[in-house]
């Protein structure tokens, strides 16, 4: 009767199996994580550049639809010009737009009056559901864009000058609400943002 010996593993050996499988694990685990991590940034990236082009779309489709008409302050006497632009504030611009989709169930204004805001990095688009506003009236908040640096504008008067500040001062002869009316040719915005640089749009303001 011929006896069969059999043999095992040794403890080296075990070790050795252990220490590869551990090896293949780390590496499986690591491009993994990798994957994972690159999947994110592609999701930041695509989120960012959907604000992006969301926020100028909505910033073109203001200032091209730039109407003159000036509003009241919420005590009913003052004028405020149909822009206002303040440069180095949180809140750069201000304006009346038209082009507001009317309904006949619901009778309103096509005339919108819209303000911008910087907001701890973000931009915030403000909307009153009145043009002369009263100190009830509340605006309708909207985020457009995050890591915002800042919002810049310039404005091209009829002389064929660039602006910072708007209304320019009024000339000799000229009513103070023929002052507030005045817009310009055309408004230039620079969007400095944390991810995509810097974007400038120029946009026609139509007569």
């Amino acid at each position: 009767m011929t006896r069969r010996s059999t043999r095992g593993f040794t403890l080296i050996e075990l070790l050795v199996g252990l220490f590869v499988t551990a090896v293949m694990f780390a590496i499986g685990y690591g491009a993994l994580t990798e994957v994972a991590r690159n999947r994110l940034e592609i999701q930041n990236t695509q989120t960012s550049l959907s604000e992006l082009r969301r926020a100028v779309r909505v910033l073109a489709d203001d200032l091209g639809q730039l109407h003159p008409r000036p509003i009241r302050d919420e005590l009913g006497r003052i004028y405020a010009p149909a822009l206002v632009a303040e440069p180095g504030t949180l809140s750069p611009i201000g304006l009346t737009r038209g082009g507001r989709t009317t309904t006949s169930s619901h009778s309103r204004s096509s005339l919108q009056r819209v303000e911008y805001l910087i907001e701890g990095g973000r931009l915030v688009r403000f909307v009153w559901p009145v043009l002369d506003r009263v100190q009830s009236s509340n605006a309708s908040r909207r985020v457009l864009m995050r890591d915002v640096r800042s919002l810049e504008f310039r404005y091209l008067d009829d002389r064929g000058d660039w602006r910072t500040d708007w209304p320019p001062p009024p000339s000799s002869g000229e009513s103070e609400i023929s002052q507030q009316r005045i817009r310009p040719r055309a408004i230039e915005f620079t969007l400095i943002t944390e991810s995509q640089g810097a974007i400038r749009r120029v946009i026609e303001v139509p007569r």
